[in-house]
Order: structure tokens, then sequence, then C-alpha cells
């Protein structure tokens, strides 16, 4: 009896700390989650060093001036003085065309030439034949005209009969009749002459036509350069009849190269003549080349509804490791800053869960983009002195964009949507603008964006270890990292770039079944 006592004894007291087990598991155990979810961050150092901000394009290298050397006759490849990669002077004969039947035209025009001066020696003759014809029959005249005077005055004496007056009369009006003709072959000889002159110079023309395409069947380079590629091979025949056909490309100097890059249209308005650039090819990857923006060409490329502007930067090729055709990956300084404080970028789009749940705090009210963007417009229009006509062009292109400005902020980012508008007004402004113009408006967007920043906000940790917010304003951007401009932030403050939860429990899983199972 007394051990039975002792087991149900034993028994409720077992009863009794399950239940006191089961209690508390079940009003502490929230609690217990609640403490035991361990919130970790992840800090970077707030650090000084330099921030460049840049546009990166893709573009090809060219030769700044290529030469097209092609035949302006048709006819055989007879020989080749130059080669791929061969160095040539002005004037020097690279290629020759078989001349044979150049020559026979230059023969047969000169025989032409011989033959028509013969004509002129021939037509210049009967020039003089018909000028003393027409002297022959003058004199015929006085004579004719003497006899029949000296017949009237004897018929008036009954010295001679009428028929010898008679005969008198007609021979003086025959001569007068042969005058008419000499002068009519004095005339006709002129002509001769004159169309035997012209005949001359024809015949002429068609020489010098013959030694021209004889000259041409010998090619000449025009310029001092170096072959990079040759079209033909000996025994080829070209034909010149619909275009010149492509013998050689000559590259004027290869020491000095450009690249003509796509830039797209919202980069477009970063870039400025003379700004710094540095780009690399595949075919040295560890090495930098470095060259500066010579042009900026207002041609749209337009690929797939992708408008791009070509680009052109200088550089030097002292070495010759430059290639005609290279691919390079071109990046166009915009900004650089030194010893700035930067903070990386993946700080300023952390936000800690705590701060996602709680309601946003209400903004000031700023002015809406379209008022900014007329602001921006009026003072356009004032720095930039634009005349009525010009304002009036403005406005107008404005107008018809609405719609397009709508849709850019409707599917973009309020930065980037800004970005393309700016970029968009400046294609579509740019035409109606003075050279004198264009180049303030570039001066002004260059000052701008070096003194624009944009406020952000950022998390720190505080004694507490909590996440707190710090505002503050940032400037360059590199992609990785932005310039701190303003704001209470110092060299080695820590910013949280993430957050690392690792929760051991949660009020809502709270149960007393881990308790029990432990018991058990």
């Amino acid at each position: 009896m007394s051990g039975r006592g002792r087991g149900r004894k034993y028994l409720i007291l077992s009863v009794i700390l399950l239940a006191i087990f089961i209690t508390g598991g079940y009003f502490f155990y929230p609690t217990i989650g609640k403490q035991g979810t361990n919130q970790k961050f992840r800090t970077v150092k707030v650090d000084r060093g330099e921030i460049s901000s840049v546009v990166t394009a893709t573009g090809t290298i060219n030769p700044v001036t290529t030469v097209l050397v092609g035949s302006q006759v048709s006819g055989t490849i007879k020989a080749l003085h130059a080669d791929f990669n061969s160095r040539v002077k002005e004037g020097q004969v690279i290629a020759q065309i078989d001349p044979a039947i150049f020559d026979a035209q230059v023969e047969q025009g000169r025989a032409n030439v011989l033959s028509a001066q013969a004509n002129l020696l021939n037509a210049q003759a009967n020039l003089k034949n018909g000028q003393a014809n027409l002297s022959k029959a003058e004199i015929a005249i006085v004579d004719a005209k003497r006899t029949l005077e000296r017949n009237q005055d004897l018929i008036e004496r009954k010295v001679i009969a009428q028929a010898t007056l008679d005969t008198a009369q007609t021979n003086y009006e025959t001569a007068i009749a042969q005058r008419e003709v000499a002068k009519a072959q004095l005339e006709s000889a002129r002509s001769q002459v004159e169309s035997s002159k012209a005949q001359v110079e024809q015949v002429k023309a068609g020489l010098k036509v013959a030694e021209t395409n004889l000259r041409y069947t010998t090619i000449r380079s025009p310029v001092n350069g170096i072959v990079i590629s040759r079209n033909v091979d000996v025994g080829q025949t070209v034909a010149a009849s619909l275009q010149a056909p492509t013998l050689f490309t000559i590259a004027k100097d290869l020491t000095q190269m450009q690249v003509d890059t796509n830039v797209s249209e919202a980069d477009i308005g970063q870039i400025g003549k003379g700004q710094d650039a540095t780009f690399t090819v595949d075919a040295y990857p560890d090495r930098t080349f470095r060259g500066k923006v010579l042009e900026i060409r207002n041609a749209p490329i337009t690929i797939q509804n992708v408008v791009t502007y070509d680009v052109v930067v200088q550089v030097d090729n002292i070495d010759l490791k430059l290639k005609p055709g290279m691919t390079a990956n071109v990046s166009v300084m915009i900004q650089h800053r030194e010893d700035v404080l930067k903070i990386p970028n993946a700080a300023l789009r952390f936000r800690p869960e705590s701060a996602k749940m709680e309601n946003p705090v209400e903004k000031k009210k700023e002015p809406s983009s379209p008022e900014k963007g007329r602001a921006v417009l009026e003072r356009l229009k004032s720095e930039l002195n634009l005349t009525a006509d010009q304002q009036s062009k403005m406005d107008m292109i404005l107008q018809s964009s609405r719609a397009e400005f709508q849709e850019i902020r409707e599917k973009s980012k309020p930065e980037e949507a800004s970005l393309r508008i700016r970029a968009l007004i400046r294609q579509k402004i740019w035409g109606i603008l003075t050279e004198e113009q264009r180049k303030k408006w570039s001066e002004m967007a260059q000052a701008q964006q070096m003194e624009r920043g944009r406020p952000a906000r950022v998390w720190v940790l505080s004694q507490e270890s909590k996440a707190i917010p710090v505002q503050i304003v940032i400037g360059v951007t590199d992609g990785t990292f932005s310039e701190v401009m303003t704001g209470d932030l110092r060299d080695g403050s820590e910013v949280i770039v993430e957050e690392i939860s690792n929760k051991k429990g949660t009020a809502k899983t709270a149960t007393p079944m881990p308790l029990t199972r432990g018991l058990r």
C-alpha cells in the first residue's frame, strides 16, 4: 500500500509539473520568440577617395582619313606595284591597266587632228580663191561700166549701132551678177574655214580624252599613307561603265586614329567636345588607351527604335597597335572628384523591414514635374537669348511632344525620366539654335551637372543597435559609389547595406508543442 501510495503521489506531482511547464510555455513563448529574434545588419565604413562619372559606349576604330582609290577606265590589270600594308607616297604608281587599246585611241586621235588640219588648209585656200574671184568680178564690172558709158556717148552721136550699146549693157549687168556669185562663194568659203577650225578643235578634244584615258591606265596614289586593302589581282578585268571600282583603300595616317562611338540619346546631353575618354580593345585587354572627344555629330542613328549619336574620339596611335575596324569599349569622363566622402550605392538602396511597415511620413509638397519643366524652359529662353521666332518654334516643338514626355514619365523612374526628357528636349531643340547658343547650352549643362545634387537617405546603427535614418545629399556617382556632398556622415562612419534576419522563433508560431516534445 505504501508503494502504491508513493507511486500515486509521484504521478500527481508529475501532472502538476507538466501543467506548470505547459502553462508557462504558453504565456512566455511569444516573449522568448521576440527576444530570440536576432536581427543583424551588415555595415560598410564610409571613407574618402576619388569618384568618376562616365558614359560608356561601344565603337569602331577607324583612320582619320581613308581614301578609296578606283579606276576611271575599264580594262585588264597588267601589273600591281602595291600590296597590303605597303607604304605609298603621293603620285607613286601602284597599279597598271593594259594600255594597248588606249594607245591605239591616242594614235587615231592624232591622225584625226592631222586630217582636220588638212581640211582647214583646203578651206582657207578656197577662201583665198573666192576673194580673188570677187576682185576679178569687181574689175569686170568697172570695165563693163566704162564700155557702156562710152557706147552711150557714141550712140548719141550716131556713130555706133544700137546693137552695140545693148551688148555693152548686157555685159555690164552680167558683170554685176558675177560679182554677187563671187560674194556668195566667198561667204561659203569663209563658213567652210570656220567649220574646219571647229572640226580641228573637236578632234583635238578627242585626242585629249584619249590621252587622259591613257594616263588613267596608270593608277597612282593620291596621298601619303598605308594600303589597308587591295581588291584586285593581276589579270583581273575592271569595269568602270557605271561607277569607279575600288582597287585599293589607303589610310592617310595610321598614327592618328578615331573611334566612332554610338552614344544613346539619354547620355548624349552629358557629352561635350574636349572631354577625356578612355577605351579598351579585345586585342590588348590589359591596356587602356586615352583620347579626347573631337566631334559630336547631330545626325541620329536609329536601329530598332533605339536612337544613338556618333561621338568621335581622337586618339594617338604612334606605336600602330590599334588597327582599323577594332571594337572599342569607350568610357567618356563626365566628372571627376578626388578626396571626397563616398558611400556604396547599396546603402542608398537599403531600407530596413521596420521602416517598410511604418506609414510613410507626409512629405512637403514640391513642384510637379511639368512645373519644374516650365521653369527650366523659361530659364533656358532667358539664358540663351532666344529670338521671338526661336521661342515660337520651341513652344511648338514642346507642344507637339507633350504626349511623348508623359509616356516617359509613366514608364520610367523619376530620375531616369528626368534625364530622358532633358535629352529628348535637347535633341528636338538643337536644330533651331545657332552655333553660339549650342555652345552656351552645353556649358550650362556641364555647370549644372557639377553643382546639382540630389537628396537621399541612408541608415546607420544607433548605440542601441537600431537602424536610424540619416538625410544626405549625393553628387557624382560611378554606379558603385556616390559622393556625399552634405549630411551627418564623416570619414569612418558605418552605413547599413543589408539586413540579415536570423529568427529563432515568432509569436505567430508560438505553441507549447516544442516543450511537450522536449518533456517527452
